[in-house]
């Protein structure tokens, strides 16, 4: 019946030329070879460049990434190029935003201010606000020294589910709202909004999107608008054995309901069996984001045109003894049309 249900959803508001993936759920990709490494460092190697976050402006990606090493600080880099195969060339520029951890940001130009935000959890252990939601805001996004001191977007910790922890926040807008949603690593999936005039604060209590199990349903959520349609596409991270990849959910409003779409391991959005010809280096499809077809904050994306920035490891080194020693590498999937 959820089948039946899903396809009359799905055919109700299917325009002529989207592609089928919006009935089927069915996804094939190709990939690209690792197009950013960690790079070496004699006095506090890198281990990994993760969790990317770009758009494109006046002629050039801009890229965010969440920034390990060896030492185990963690922080955020940015990176500026024209061509994607010139991306591990380019200057890394840390952002000293923080002298504590601070990672998976999400960057985008907010209208009404006519700024970029960039999105970003962090701990700061003067405050019982642990890993939770900061944001800071430039006018020039090709100056990395521009942006402003981090600053909470909550100040209480979450309420709801069964544990007090969120993971990697992300803001969308609709006409008059903004949205703020993440994961609290436990299979559950939340939803804050506030008025778009009060963006980036002014944020209501949360309101749960979705739940399962942990490894179904875990970290590093994007929501997209579907460009020239009135829908929404969730993609949420999910773990296998030994790897992870991503699921996918529709819905024709950001407050749901949210309505399955490639939600299972056999039948995921992205994972590394669908993937011709095979990516031999990488058993995982992990924190990534979609290529947006627009800057601002309502996270256009192309249905026909969808390319998934990725963190990708092979099966070595994702056995690592801890997670922050995993070397992971940025490459990007393209949908097969």
């Amino acid at each position: 019946m959820k089948t039946i249900a899903l396809i009359v959803f799905a055919a109700a508001t299917l325009h002529a030329a989207d592609p089928a993936w919006l009935i089927t759920g069915e996804f094939r990709w190709t990939s690209t070879p690792p197009l950013i490494t960690p790079t070496e460092n004699a006095a506090d190697p890198d281990v990994a460049l993760k969790d990317p976050t770009m758009v494109f402006h006046a002629g050039k990606w801009h890229l965010f990434a969440t920034h390990r090493r060896a030492s185990g600080k963690v922080d955020m880099q940015y990176l500026s190029f024209t061509d994607w195969k010139d991306a591990d060339k380019a200057t890394r520029h840390t952002l000293d935003f923080h002298d504590q951890y601070h990672c998976a940001p999400q960057v985008f130009y907010f209208t009404p201010h006519q700024k970029w935000y960039l999105i970003y959890q962090l701990a700061d252990e003067k405050k019982a606000l642990k890993f939770g939601p900061y944001f800071s805001t430039t006018a020039d996004i090709t100056d990395p020294k521009s942006w402003t001191k981090p600053q909470p977007m909550i100040e209480t910790l979450p309420e709801g589910g069964t544990k007090t922890k969120w993971i990697d926040f992300w803001a969308i807008c609709d006409a008059t709202k903004a949205h703020l949603l993440y994961t609290s690593d436990d299979g559950h999936f939340w939803r804050r909004e506030t008025a778009k005039s009060n963006f980036p604060l002014g944020w209501s209590k949360p309101e749960l999107l979705l739940k399962d199990t942990k490894e179904a349903l875990f970290e590093a959520s994007c929501t997209y608008k579907l460009k020239d349609r009135d829908q929404y596409l969730t993609i949420i991270e999910a773990l296998g054995q030994d790897h992870r990849y991503y699921k996918a959910w529709l819905a024709d409003k950001i407050e749901g309901p949210w309505q399955s779409l490639a939600v299972t391991r056999e039948k995921p959005f992205a994972a590394t069996e669908q993937i011709t010809p095979p990516a031999d280096w990488t058993t995982s499809i992990s924190h990534g984001e979609l290529i947006r077809s627009a800057n601002d904050e309502t996270l256009e994306v192309d249905p026909a045109d969808l390319r998934l920035v990725f963190q990708g490891v092979d099966e070595t080194g994702y056995r690592a003894s801890k997670y922050g020693s995993i070397p992971w590498k940025i490459g990007i999937l393209e949908l097969t049309r």
